[in-house]
C-alpha cells in the first residue's frame, strides 16, 4: 500500500457521506468539473485508502480519496526576475506583481516576464508544475497576480473568477474630485472596432458593474477604493473615464501624466475560497512607490 504525503502533486479529501459514487463526491463536494474529472480518470490518478481505483467505486463515510498529479515541465524560460510572494501554500503562489512589467511573454516582449521569474522560483524550489495564471494584468497595472500550482487549484479558482465568487478590489487615482462617497456604474462595454485594443461603453455590450468609494480628496483628484462585480478588458479604465474622472497616467484612456508614468491603479486585496481546505482567505498588496509619491505629490 502507498502512503501519500500532500504536496504540489497531492490532493486528499476526507469522505463524509455513506454510499456515494466517488465520482458524484469529487463534482457534487469538491466542484471538480467533467473536464478535469476525465483526465483523472484517463490517467489512473485516483486512489481510495491509498489503492488506485476506477472513480464509478462506491464510498463509505471515514474514506480517503486521494488524487495524483504528474510532474509537468513548464515552456517558460527560468530568469532570476525578482517577485514579491504574499502568499503561498500547496496550490496556490499568490504575488505582489511591481507596474512595467509583462505577466507572460508575447511577441514584442519574449523574456522578462513574471512567467519567467515564477518559472525560475519554481525551478529553485524543485516544484515540477507549469506556471498556470489564474487572473491578468496589464503589464501597468500592479497588484495581485494569481498562480495554481496545479491543474486542480487552477480549475478551482478559475471557477470561482468566472461566479464571481472572488471579491477584488482595486485602488485607482483619478483626475478630479468625485462628488459622491460611493456609487456603483453599471455601463456595458464593448470594443471600439475589430482592430483595437481600446473599449468603450456601448449599448449591446457585455454587462459590466463597477462599485466605488471614496478614500481621500486631494486638490484635483481623488484616491478610489473599486469592486468590480464583473471582469471586462479595462473594466475600471473606461468605467471611470465615462463618468468623467479617467484613471491619472491612463495613456490610452485619459492622457500621459508628469507625475506618473502608468496608470494609477492597483489591485490591492483579494478575498477567495482555498481550493483544498474551503477556508476563506484575503490577501493585501502593499501600494507601489511610484503611487506612494504621487498621492504625496497630490498632497503636497
Amino acid at each position: 500500500m502507498t502512503v501519500f504525503k500532500e504536496n504540489e502533486n497531492i490532493i486528499e479529501f476526507n469522505v463524509d457521506d455513506d454510499g456515494l459514487l466517488i465520482k458524484e463526491i469529487l463534482k457534487d463536494k469538491f466542484n471538480i468539473s467533467d473536464r478535469f474529472l476525465k483526465r483523472l480518470e484517463r490517467t489512473k490518478s485516483v486512489f481510495l485508502n491509498d489503492s488506485r481505483i476506477k472513480t464509478n467505486k462506491i464510498a463509505r463515510k471515514g474514506d480517503k480519496i486521494t488524487i495524483l498529479m504528474e510532474d509537468e515541465t513548464d515552456e517558460n524560460v527560468p530568469q532570476p526576475i525578482p517577485i514579491e510572494i504574499i502568499y503561498e501554500d500547496f496550490d496556490l503562489l499568490i504575488l505582489n506583481k511591481p507596474p512595467k512589467i509583462v505577466v507572460h511573454p508575447t511577441k514584442s516582449h519574449p523574456d522578462n516576464t513574471i512567467a519567467n521569474g515564477v518559472a525560475y522560483y519554481f525551478k529553485q524550489k524543485k516544484i515540477k508544475k507549469k506556471v498556470r495564471f489564474v487572473n491578468r494584468l496589464d503589464m501597468d497595472t500592479s497588484g495581485i497576480l494569481v498562480i495554481a500550482k496545479n491543474p486542480f487549484a487552477h480549475q478551482q479558482l478559475a471557477q470561482q473568477f468566472e461566479s464571481n465568487i472572488v471579491e477584488k478590489r482595486y485602488l485607482a487615482i483619478v483626475e478630479g474630485i468625485v462628488k459622491d462617497d460611493e456609487g456603483t456604474i453599471k455601463e456595458a462595454i464593448g470594443r471600439c472596432n475589430d482592430v483595437s485594443i481600446k473599449r468603450t461603453v456601448l449599448e449591446d455590450g457585455k454587462v459590466a458593474i463597477t462599485n466605488y468609494k471614496v478614500l481621500e480628496r486631494y486638490k484635483n483628484a481623488t484616491l478610489l477604493e473599486i469592486h468590480i462585480e464583473t471582469g471586462r478588458t479595462h473594466q475600471i479604465r473606461v468605467h471611470l473615464s465615462h463618468i468623467g474622472h479617467p484613471i491619472i497616467g491612463d495613456s490610452l484612456y485619459n492622457k500621459p501624466s508628469q507625475l506618473i508614468d502608468r496608470q494609477a491603479l492597483h489591485s490591492y486585496s483579494l478575498k477567495f475560497i482555498s481550493p483544498r481546505t474551503k477556508e476563506r482567505r484575503l490577501v493585501f498588496a502593499r501600494l507601489p512607490k511610484d503611487m506612494e509619491l504621487l498621492i504625496e505629490k497630490l498632497n503636497g
